[in-house]
């Protein structure tokens, strides 16, 4: 199957409440909704959903995120889940003023995974400055600030998007990094950054004591920003799957690729319309369109 990446898209999170997610995502986080409405039928036949659902698109910057809801909702996020579960994936949103979005969405109803609040990292992994937390509804996000000279050149423009100003890369953990980076770049995807993150700050960072993580940047195509990010964990261990996760649940989440490529040729299994659904290694979910 020839894929060919060329950019992330988007990445699609499935909600329970799709009005309550919204609002929190416009309210908390600075997007805004560019529309809303039902997912069309060949949609729902490719990403396995059996009943009707309704989508909405955000978009912060000059980047989109899709929240997804079942008409009928499957299993919440698994009890205790952890930044070193298989199942996490987070999207990272760049922020200005790290302090001000902090306290912002303190406001709301999130869950904290980072200990004691922002995190400043060593300059061998860049001096950004990150906190990590979970919405109402489990998903893992990540607040980001790049100091001058590092990070997405476009993070450092002037921008009219207050203190949120787009998303930089979606993370998800990996149980073998040389296995998961020969799979991505088959796809088209090449290495951006390579950095091994581990001592008290990432300890924190993560809310997990004695982390070392290889953490794999990989650019989609031509397209830096965003970009996919593998978190290959080498302590603690990584919690595998305890049971195969279905579009409906919510800890699943959707990495939405273009290629081209993949419907220039002839429908293959799994082919509807103009949308393919495969897995990585790790289950993953991969949409490409």
């Amino acid at each position: 199957m020839r894929t060919a990446v060329q950019s992330l898209a988007r990445v699609s999170f499935t909600v329970s409440d799709l009005n309550k997610l919204t609002r929190f995502y416009c309210d908390a986080l600075g997007f805004s909704c560019l529309d809303e409405g039902p997912v069309p039928l060949s949609q729902l036949r490719v990403l396995g959903l059996e009943g009707p659902a309704n989508r909405a698109r955000l978009q912060l910057g000059e980047q989109t995120l899709e929240l997804l809801c079942p008409a009928t909702p499957g299993r919440a996020y698994p009890a205790n889940s952890g930044a070193t579960d298989i199942w996490f994936q987070h999207i990272a949103i760049v922020v200005n003023n790290m302090d001000a979005a902090y306290s912002r969405v303190c406001d709301y109803p999130i869950t904290h995974i980072s200990v004691d609040g922002p995190q400043r990292l060593p300059p061998s992994t860049g001096r950004v400055r990150a906190f990590k937390f979970r919405d109402p509804d489990g998903h893992p996000l990540e607040l980001i600030a790049f100091p001058s000279g590092t990070g997405d050149a476009r993070w450092h423009q002037e921008s009219t998007y207050s203190a949120f100003l787009g998303v930089d890369h979606s993370a998800i953990v990996v149980r073998n990094a040389r296995r998961s980076l020969a799979f991505y770049e088959s796809l088209g995807f090449s290495v951006l950054s390579r950095t091994l993150n581990q001592g008290p700050e990432q300890d924190r960072l993560d809310g997990t004591p004695a982390v070392s993580v290889d953490v794999i940047g990989l650019r989609p195509g031509d397209a830096s920003t965003p970009h996919v990010e593998l978190l290959a964990y080498q302590r603690p261990p990584v919690s595998p799957w305890s049971r195969p996760l279905r579009t409906s649940d919510l800890a699943s989440a959707r990495l939405v690729l273009t290629a081209p490529d993949l419907f220039a040729h002839a429908a293959e299994p799994g082919h509807e319309g103009c949308a393919v659904l495969r897995h990585d290694p790790d289950g993953h979910a991969l949409l490409f369109e």
